[in-house]
């Protein structure tokens, strides 16, 4: 494989990976953030919030395991927190509060609460330690050309006694755009493809909160210092608005008010009614964070919108291809947001690799490989691969949000996750097993998850169908022959109507 040089455009989690992959393969690799060093406690996030803490699931860690990077590996599991299910709160008639468990997964896998900002600077860190990565912080992208395969970028932040900011030219051989949901590599992208965009704002804002450790926790009990299960994703439904409590670390949750922009326009007229509102529909809240404090978080921190992005092809020629949020910014209730994009990273070079490899037909030289040649191939298997299980992935999460937010309440969701474990457990040849364990505990295709849970369902209501009308046959029938030993000859219409006299 030869040299090449790599640009990435975006130092977050799936562009750290990616670099960490581009780099483990020999290539000079260059990382470009509009930000300053996401590792500097004082750089502010794009979206003006502190760091939230993420759902990590199978996808994400065996992406980070095809990294080959053991510490990577150690880091993540030594600072993470299990969590083998939801925990539903609510209120019963009696005015009781009530907590009910919901395990993810009948067989006891877990998904793991990580904080996103200590991800992100350990494979940082990782990355700085090689001698074929180099940092460029405060650096915006403010042209490409894809044919040529330059970049201009703005220098911004740096001590300087004019005003404009410093502009400078770079070349590349293969650029990657992992720069978030308000993407500049895909907005120059579309100046070279004829890329299909879809971008829709959902109408609900979010805004976060925390519970914070209890005090006086017991050092020989790390649990001690969490006020309600560490081990659970705390869910409030409230069937059109929830709220959200996941783990950290240090005993506390980061928390998340979802709710309509209608609805925030009212509190926000007047947020001295917000604890009321939270006690009516959000029960046990206020006993966790004191109501000045849920006043005070709401009228500090923002309150952001939710964008949800398709769009296709992923790439252009062998120059360049857009990854995580650039390619598919999802809504959050499916926690796969980030686990898809560090997907897309090892999909994209066990793509790229299977290429690199692929045979030379010319007698002259049968031992050379054009790169570029070869890769504008591995490009466009990406994008065809990629693109129906982002989109899939995108539309699941969602519809995940009626699923949280209402029908974790519901007997006939219950019902169907009931029906779906039991026979993942009792007949596992089957291979039935529920649409969140296939997407949250292993490595399918998105798409194919959609298609197997459809199936299911199909297959659960033909044999509901068929278990209510059972009954009803067999009584017609039985009627049927009764009669008939009783009138001598009877069609089975004359049975029916006789029913009905």
């Amino acid at each position: 494989m030869s040299r090449q040089k790599y640009v990435v455009v975006g130092a977050g989690p799936v562009g750290s990976l990616a670099a960490l992959y581009a780099a483990k393969r020999g290539h000079d690799v260059e990382i470009y953030e509009l930000r300053g060093d996401l590792r500097d406690p004082s750089t502010v996030p794009l979206n003006f919030t502190k760091s939230i803490n993420l759902a990590l699931s199978e996808r994400g860690i065996n992406a980070m395991r095809h990294a080959n990077q053991q510490e990577l590996l150690d880091h993540v599991f030594s600072a993470t927190i299990p969590m083998r299910g939801r925990m539903i709160h609510g209120k019963r008639p009696s005015g009781e509060l009530f907590e009910e468990p919901q395990d993810y997964d009948i067989h006891g896998r877990t998904i793991f609460a990580v904080d996103r900002g200590g991800l992100n600077g350990r494979l940082l860190d990782i990355l700085g330690a090689m001698p074929n990565v180099k940092f460029f912080f405060n650096y915006k992208l403010t042209g490409a050309d894809f044919k040529r395969r330059k970049a201009w970028f703005e220098v911004r932040g740096q001590n300087s006694s004019s005003t404009r900011p410093e502009e400078v030219e770079i070349d590349f051989d293969f650029m990657i755009g992992a720069d978030g949901a308000h993407s500049a590599v895909r907005y120059h992208l579309m100046k070279y493809t004829r890329m299909n965009y879809q971008q829709e704002y959902v109408d609900t804002l979010w805004c976060e909160f925390q519970i914070k450790p209890k005090n006086g926790a017991e050092l020989h009990d790390p649990k001690s210092k969490f006020q309600i299960s560490p081990n659970h994703l705390h869910i409030w439904p409230g069937k059109k608005f929830m709220f959200i409590a996941i783990p950290s670390e240090d005993g506390s949750f980061t928390c998340t008010l979802f709710l309509s922009g209608a609805d925030f326009a009212k509190l926000e007229s007047d947020s001295s009614k917000l604890p009321s509102f939270f006690d009516k529909h959000f029960p046990g809240v206020t006993s966790l964070i004191e109501p000045s404090e849920l006043v005070s978080a709401f009228e500090a921190n923002p309150h952001l919108p939710l964008i949800s992005i398709k769009c296709q092809p992923y790439h252009y020629s062998n120059s360049v291809v857009i990854l995580g949020d650039a390619a598919h910014a999802m809504v959050p209730f499916y926690g796969q947001g980030m686990n898809a994009g560090l997907e897309d990273v090892r999909i994209l070079f066990s793509i790229l690799d299977k290429h690199a490899v692929a045979e030379n037909n010319n007698p002259d030289d049968p031992w050379s490989i054009d790169t570029t040649f070869q890769r504008g191939l591995a490009l466009a298997e990406y994008s065809a691969l990629r693109v129906p299980d982002a989109h899939a992935i995108n539309d699941l999460a969602l519809q995940n949000y009626v699923e949280m937010s209402a029908s974790v309440l519901s007997p006939t969701y219950r019902l169907r996750k009931f029906l779906e474990e039991f026979m993942s457990v009792h007949l596992p040849s089957l291979g039935w097993q529920t649409k969140y364990s296939r997407v949250s505990f292993g490595n399918e295709r998105y798409s194919e998850v959609v298609a197997k849970s459809e199936h299911q369902g199909k297959v659960l209501l033909r044999g509901f169908v068929a278990m209510l009308c059972g009954p009803v046959v067999a009584g017609v029938l039985g009627l049927y022959l009764t009669q008939r030993r009783s009138f001598g000859r009877l069609y089975p219409l004359d049975t029916i109507r006789n029913l009905f006299k």
